[in-house]
């Protein structure tokens, strides 16, 4: 009997590897993350974000919705819980409960680390 694979195993390696290089003290949107990896969708990286296990080295706190926000998940904690790991990296929210992502959104992987990693090398989710 051998493992079975998920038909999107790869593309959520490939949507973890970009999750690990946001810094703390940052975050990225789902559709931030799924533009970076290419052929993949917001709603595949909330996904994929669901399906880590607790003690996966994957910053999955770090991904947060286009509006700055934190999505609801079907564990009740863990909204709570996302908060309050990305206050431990300094990340304040405003009054309405998001995230300025004017202040705290990432600017993406190095060009060097895009290219030697296979990825497009100008995102297009760079608009300011």
């Amino acid at each position: 009997m051998g493992t079975q694979i998920s038909e999107h195993e790869p593309t959520y390696l490939r949507i973890n590897e970009v999750v690990r290089q946001i810094p703390p003290g940052q975050v990225a949107t789902y559709g931030q993350i799924a533009t970076i990896v290419g052929h993949c969708t917001a709603r595949m990286v909330g996904y994929a974000m669901a399906a880590l296990q607790g003690d996966d080295a994957v910053p999955w706190q770090r991904v947060i919705n286009a509006q700055g926000q934190i999505s609801p998940r079907a564990n009740s904690g863990s909204t709570e819980l996302q908060r309050l790991l990305l206050e431990q990296e300094g990340i304040l929210f405003k009054a309405n409960g998001g995230v300025d992502l004017r202040i705290y959104r990432w600017g993406g992987p190095p060009l060097a680390w895009l290219l030697e990693h296979g990825y497009e090398p100008m995102p297009q989710w760079r608009e300011g």
